[in-house]
């Protein structure tokens, strides 16, 4: 055969394309990360925005106007043309109660990143003392249900 590939050279490339596949996405790490870092469930959450602020109450409504719909994206697209079409003053309302939360938001953050910055260090002595404690404890149980045992 003149410039082609017999059966023997294609499936050589096939296995060879498919381990190259699979090597190269799992195994590798995002650029420059060697892994993320868990997630705090203690990290307060990033305050809405005006949109989502007016999105809370929007879904209320919409909700009551359209109780057929079971569409989430119907309602987010019938809030974001709402969105569009109101004026800066209809809109301010909104803005204020998400300054308002930024406020707030930004208040627990420094609370949060102080405590991080101190507590960690306290946190870990305390669960170790805890667990001295405990093992402790266990001891003691296990040495008491011993010694009934040697009466007998």
């Amino acid at each position: 055969m003149k410039g082609g590939k017999s059966r023997t050279e294609s499936k050589r490339a096939e296995p060879k394309l498919a381990v190259n596949k699979k090597a190269g996405g799992a195994t590798k790490p995002a650029r420059g990360a060697k892994g993320k870092a868990a997630k705090d469930p203690n990290k307060p959450k990033r305050p809405p925005s005006a949109f989502f602020v007016f999105m809370e109450d929007f879904r209320k409504i919409f909700n009551k106007e359209n109780p057929e719909n079971k569409a989430v994206s119907a309602v987010g697209k019938a809030a974001g043309a709402k969105w569009k079409s109101m004026s800066e003053a209809e809109k301010a309302p909104y803005v204020a109660k998400a300054e308002k939360r930024k406020a707030d938001y930004e208040k627990t953050m420094k609370a949060y990143n102080k405590k991080q910055a101190e507590g960690p260090a306290a946190a870990d002595e305390e669960e170790s003392e805890k667990s001295v404690s405990e093992v402790n404890d266990q001891d003691e149980d296990d040495d008491d249900s011993d010694e009934d045992d040697d009466d007998e």
